[in-house]
């Protein structure tokens, strides 16, 4: 499979969700390349280490919200950086065998992972995404939003693949209030999280993504701009719901045309 080109973006429209990372690439260029390698590297040990760091309860919290953000029975639906299919994997229990889903994600490696029969895979980028206009019911991306390169672009895709009255689901972890709560927040990202990739992982590269993980967390602009940001692309409705002062699930809808924001 050829990897997809990433997006060309203009500068004065570009929202990145957070600065650049020194530690881990220089430049944009830089970027994209880190993240396929350590992706496509990763891969084979996500699903693991990601069932040992939420004790098994990832599963449930994934399906509540998407129930929660008005995932229905026979609904199409594209999943935006499916990765290994965690969320898609619940999705699928809610939409039932008229339902669809389409996943699509830049990373071959992660997609390599996915074990769910009846998915259509894309290579592609939440940018540019490589589907008709108004061909999905619901679109969910979970913990993918610190990763892309513009949020502009993405919410703007994301609202273009949708049909009037769909819905949007974007999970994401979000830096805790508070400095105690953060500086524990951080210990663990940082410190202990490694440590257990290191042990339940085959390979090194995966604590170097749990470490990067956490930067992006910290380094992630606020709830408010990304709101924000879905609002200036279209989207009506637009909501945060948290859990456990961390796990934030961005929702909003696509109006009716009589209905787009003024």
């Amino acid at each position: 499979m050829t990897p997809p080109t990433p997006p060309m973006t203009i500068d004065h429209d570009v929202l990145p969700p957070h600065a650049p990372l020194n530690e881990y690439y220089g430049d944009e260029a830089e970027h994209q390349q880190f993240l396929r390698r350590i992706f496509d590297e990763t891969a084979p040990d996500y699903d693991r280490i990601e069932g040992v760091l939420a004790f098994g309860s990832g599963p449930w919290y994934r399906r509540k919200a998407l129930e929660r953000a008005g995932l229905a029975e026979g609904a199409q639906v594209l999943d935006v950086g499916i990765g290994t299919g965690l969320v898609a994997r619940e999705a699928l229990r809610l939409i039932g065998p008229k339902g669809r889903l389409v996943g699509v994600d830049p990373s071959a490696g992660m997609m390599r992972e996915v074990q769910l029969p009846g998915v259509e895979l894309v290579q592609g980028f939440a940018e540019k995404l490589p589907r008709e206009d108004a061909s999905s019911d619901f679109l969910s991306m979970g913990y993918a939003l610190r990763h892309i390169s513009d949020l502009s672009a993405a919410f703007s895709e994301f609202h273009r693949t949708l049909r009037p009255g769909g819905r949007l689901l974007v999970l994401e972890i979000t830096r805790p209030k508070g400095r105690i709560a953060t500086a524990l927040l951080k210990g663990y990202m940082r410190a202990v999280v490694p440590v257990i990739a290191r042990v339940v992982g085959r390979r090194h590269d995966t604590a170097e993504l749990w470490r990067y993980y956490w930067d992006t967390i910290e380094a992630c602009i606020p709830p408010e701009a990304v709101m924000s940001a879905l609002r200036a692309a279209g989207f009506g409705d637009v909501k945060r719901h948290v859990e456990l002062g961390i796990f934030s699930e961005y929702t909003a809808v696509k109006p009716a045309p009589d209905q787009e924001p003024a």
